[in-house]
């Protein structure tokens, strides 16, 4: 017999000083059975920089053909593609060449690590591919957060990042690895 999803709510309150976006979003995710309470607090994370009206999470782990998250255009262009963990080069180029602006956050400390220095020579001619990786520190502490009904606030300022539950907040400390020149 097949695994469900949990389902998670989360009332999520996002000020996003350096882009001037502040804003209310009701999320339901679907926490598929391999994914960690920690790899789900990033994608929400995630979710909070690029918060828009129409970033949308996907299928994700379901779905070889979607990102974890993405912002489509009403002509349902994808301008903004985003994955979450350590894709291979032809997930990554599939992506660049189907999305205006590409996003990987890495996330699994020295196996990231080792996955960037193997691959990070053949991403260079991609001119619209981001990486960033969410420190080990802090991906264990969004984990923390995680409850099946959560409030959450996120505040960004000087790119300074706190994902927070009223009783608990976390600092994230993301590194760029690789951005459009």
């Amino acid at each position: 017999m097949a695994l469900k999803a949990t389902i998670f709510k989360a009332e999520l309150q996002i000020a996003d000083m350096d882009r001037s976006y502040y804003g209310s979003h009701a999320l339901t995710l679907a926490r598929h059975p391999s994914e960690t309470d920690e790899r789900m607090l990033i994608r929400v994370l995630v979710f909070c920089l690029h918060a828009h009206e129409t970033l949308s999470f996907t299928k994700g782990l379901s779905s070889e053909d979607e990102p974890d998250l993405w912002q489509r255009d009403m002509t349902g262009r994808i301008e903004v593609w985003i994955d979450i963990g350590q894709p291979d080069e032809k997930r990554i180029r599939k992506a660049c060449g189907r999305a205006e602006k590409v996003y990987i956050y890495c996330h699994s400390g020295h196996s990231a690590q080792l996955w960037w220095q193997k691959i990070h020579d053949r991403l260079g001619r991609f001119g619209n591919l981001t990486v960033i990786n969410i420190d080990v520190d802090s991906g264990q502490s969004l984990a923390r957060l995680a409850q099946r009904t959560m409030q959450l606030q996120c505040m960004i300022q000087d790119e300074q990042i706190w994902l927070g539950d009223g009783d608990t907040s976390v600092q994230v400390h993301p590194t760029v690895w690789k951005q459009p020149e």
